[in-house]
């Protein structure tokens, strides 16, 4: 026999007339909780919306349209002629225990069961949350020199009358402008071979390293890769089930032959060869050629990361290992974070021809690329100009605020922090003396709001001597000086 809630029993009903949430989501709330807890059982009739309504002190169309949810969603079910019932066999689905126990017993937490793949990845070392950058966060570019009002104002033209394929999916290879525009810089400014078919846009460097992986690698494949390394990237690619083998770096760059030896059928390489990340040497000429005829020979790829070579103090920017190449081996991949902001999340790569429609159809069936609007706006900052002028421009600033830099360390810090100057890029290491713990180090200099990375974080194992990956681009030279003030207050020197 069914069985019937009257409506004086309906005492677990609370409602806020004061809460900014409606009266029948309350209820729809309420009621829909009471059947997951078990307080409601399956055939259990409900007061009829009139009586709930009179009972409760709201309009019927309340409940009406709370009964209307919770029936959509398969908590209750009305029946022709006999009324409205919390539905039939709730109980075993939600697997209900008595009342009175579920008020007492701790909630159990669900297991949470991973791939492989996934576990992998969730217990990476890689810093994740966003950083507030400070004076000596790496990578983080001159924000205070960008020329926004100009991309202001490009950015407004775009939108004004904004063309129907600006605001569809785009094309997944990149907005194709865009790709000419690239492909012009890449030829005039770092002499690689491309065109611009050959041109990928892609949301960052991180994106283009996975869209490698998942088109290159197998599970198991090996990896060269310099040690120290990015380390997310190297999180990445072991998620992938990718043998990464650390190869050592010294001061010609990355050792090719210690990685061949390693792993002579590795199916990859991965390298910054114009400035190393993070200790900014760079790859001397023979190791080049050592590297493209393994890779002619092995059919294997190189993954050519030149995340900063614009910066370059004094002369022009190396020229890249793809320049070298006459196999079609090289991916060249560069990001447009360093030079304007990281926010934009604008990278591109450069690929062999046969590799341009396997990179294009990975972008749509992973991603659908990035916005078409941004793509078109750094476009027009390109064509007008205005990204050559402000390169130029960020050389002579991020010279002028390295040799701030120098000039403030060598002022408070000598004798302690050795830092060589450095002719490329947007940051420097700092060593620490012999038995200091980097990391201990990092902990002192945040306790003072100071964020900067131990250099031991992106090596497999403890270096031989400790030292402070430190960023010196977004820091005025006349905010250098009392930084390193800072710092040296934290370092108890």
């Amino acid at each position: 026999m069914l069985k019937k809630l009257g409506v004086a029993l309906f005492t677990f009903i609370n409602l806020d007339r004061k809460s900014s949430v409606p009266l029948f989501q309350q209820l729809y709330a309420q009621i829909r909780q009471a059947v997951l807890s078990g307080i409601l059982t399956s055939d259990i009739r409900l007061p009829s919306s009139r009586s709930l309504a009179k009972e409760l002190g709201i309009s019927r169309m309340c409940v009406l349209m709370a009964f209307e949810q919770l029936n959509a969603e398969g908590f209750i079910e009305g029946r022709v002629g006999v009324g409205t019932y919390v539905s039939p066999n709730l109980a075993a689905q939600i697997n209900q225990r008595p009342a009175v126990e579920r008020r007492h017993t701790k909630r159990n937490k669900p297991e949470i069961i991973l791939s492989r793949r996934g576990s992998i990845i969730a217990a990476n070392r890689a810093e994740f949350k966003s950083q507030i950058p400070t004076a000596f966060l790496p990578n983080q570019p001159a924000y205070d020199m960008f020329p926004f009002n100009i991309w202001s104002r490009l950015t407004a033209r775009r939108l004004r009358q904004p063309s129907i394929d600006m605001l569809n999916y785009g094309d997944s290879f990149g907005y194709p402008p865009l790709r000419r525009a690239i492909a012009n810089y890449l030829r005039d400014a770092r002499g690689i071979k491309c065109d611009a078919g050959q041109v990928i846009v892609v949301a960052g460097t991180q994106m283009a390293m996975s869209l490698t992986a998942w088109i290159l690698l197998n599970p198991g494949d090996g990896i060269l890769m310099e040690d120290p390394f990015f380390v997310t990237l190297h999180e990445m690619l072991s998620g992938f089930g990718a043998r990464v083998i650390n190869v050592p770096v010294d001061q010609n760059g990355m050792d090719v032959s210690a990685g061949i030896a390693s792993k002579p059928d590795a199916r990859l390489a991965i390298i910054s060869p114009s400035h190393q990340y993070p200790l900014g040497v760079t790859l001397s000429l023979p190791r080049r050629l050592e590297l493209l005829a393994w890779a002619a020979k092995n059919k294997s790829w190189i993954v050519e990361d030149d995340y900063d070579s614009e910066f370059r103090f004094s002369g022009a920017p190396l020229a890249p290992l793809q320049t070298l190449d006459r196999n079609d081996r090289v991916i060249y991949a560069g990001t447009m974070s360093k030079v304007i902001f990281p926010s934009l999340r604008v990278g591109y790569m450069v690929v062999p021809p046969g590799l341009v429609d396997a990179y294009g159809a990975a972008v749509h069936l992973l991603t659908r690329g990035i916005s078409t609007v941004t793509q078109a706006v750094l476009t027009d900052f390109i064509d007008n100009g205005h990204f050559s002028n402000h390169i130029r421009r960020m050389r002579l600033v991020y010279a002028e605020r390295h040799g701030a830099l120098m000039e403030a360390i060598h002022g408070e810090l000598d004798g302690y922090l050795d830092v060589s100057p450095t002719r490329a890029g947007m940051n420097v290491i700092g060593w620490l003396p012999p038995g200091n713990d980097d990391k201990q180090a990092k902990q002192a200099l945040l306790e003072q709001g100071i964020l900067s990375y131990p250099l031991s974080y992106y090596y497999t194992e403890q270096p031989s001597r400790s030292g402070l990956f430190l960023g010196f681009c977004c820091t005025p030279p006349e905010k250098m000086r009392p930084s390193v003030q800072r710092m040296a207050k934290a370092l108890n020197v």
